[in-house]
């Protein structure tokens, strides 16, 4: 197995595993956004027909479950292995969609960067001959984050510029030995970097380090170049965050731009929709991957992309107490079949 291993970060897959299926659920606002006709599920209800969003996104993640047992013509229960995290306390988007359904579940917190996290889990451990197939999924809810996070909101707090919106939705992916689909190549694992950065309402700046860093890696241990990826895309700097990230690889002579897309400015409309600096949560990544890049990458749109989740890993506790911000960023190198 150590043969796998590329450089300090990265390992290669010789049997690439495929993403034969992929399900997304979105909300109301995400369905109005850029990418609303690509989402197999939206809803109109930010409680999707339960008392508290906290239940919301457990039913979110339950709906992206079954759409992807159907469109991959089986049942939840073939599913060998699930990977899947949330941002709620303790993850109970994930363990209260999965309880009492038989299915093997590992439970991940990686902030936003979960769907890369899971996706990365679910190459090494099929790839590994560990399964024959795993499903990596995440969700996120606007609602319940800005109460966990920031502000209750009838508190009517205002929201600061560099502030992005938690995207409400789910996705989910399933990851097989064989079959048709994207292949995944090549991952890429973060390191966790912290600069000092304290506002949680600036959450892109905090990441745009360990973005840059993970990219940096992956393009150094495969020896690769952004010209080989028709994109390289982050999971939600936002734009404040995104422009952050290529002033860093102007910095070190690394040309990023015409490449980076970031799902935190694909997923909605910012002349539209007032979203301040764009998308985030672990949605975001998770709907646009699931809702719209991999069609791309299937139907032959898209022939490489490097697909790189990002993550500020903060808590309530951390912010209260005037901790700085640690941020992470996984990358995973999908092709098409």
């Amino acid at each position: 197995m150590a043969n796998y291993k590329v450089g300090r970060q990265s390992f290669r897959l010789p049997n690439p595993p495929v993403i034969t299926a992929w399900a997304s659920v979105a909300g109301k606002k995400e369905s109005q956004g850029p990418l609303g006709s690509f989402f197999d599920v939206t809803g109109q209800d930010p409680y999707w027909g339960q008392k508290t969003w906290e239940q919301a996104e457990k039913r979110m993640q339950q709906l992206a479950l079954e759409t992807l047992a159907k469109k991959a013509g089986i049942s939840t229960r073939d599913f060998n292995l699930v990977f899947s995290g949330d941002l709620l306390n303790q993850c109970i988007g994930s363990s209260f969609s999965l309880r009492n359904t038989g299915i093997p579940h590992l439970g991940l917190y990686g902030a936003c960067s979960t769907m890369s996290e899971s996706l990365l889990l679910a190459a090494m451990t099929v790839g590994g001959g560990f399964a024959r197939n795993a499903v990596a999924m995440t969700s996120s809810h606007f609602a319940s984050s800005e109460r966990q996070y920031r502000f209750p909101l009838g508190y009517g707090g205002q929201r600061t510029p560099t502030a992005q919106w938690t995207v409400t939705g789910s996705g989910a992916a399933l990851v097989e030995e064989a079959g048709s689909g994207p292949r995944i190549t090549g991952c890429t694992i973060g390191t966790v970097r912290d600069l000092g950065i304290q506002d949680a309402n600036n959450m892109g700046a905090a990441m745009a380090p360990a973005a840059f860093d993970t990219i940096k890696a992956h393009l150094e241990d495969f020896s690769r170049t952004p010209e080989d990826f028709d994109l390289i895309v982050t999971g939600d700097l936002g734009q404040l965050g995104k422009d952050a990230l290529l002033m860093l690889g102007q910095e070190e002579g690394l040309s990023l731009g015409g490449k980076i897309a970031d799902c935190g400015t694909m997923i909605f409309d910012a002349t539209r929709q007032d979203v301040h600096s764009g998308g985030s949560g672990c949605g975001c990544s998770a709907v646009t991957l699931c809702g719209y890049l991999l069609d791309k990458v299937k139907k032959g749109e898209l022939r490489r992309i490097l697909f790189c989740g990002t993550g500020a890993l903060l808590s309530p506790v951390s912010t209260q107490q005037g901790l700085p911000i640690p941020g992470v960023c996984h990358g995973v190198s999908i092709e098409g079949g």
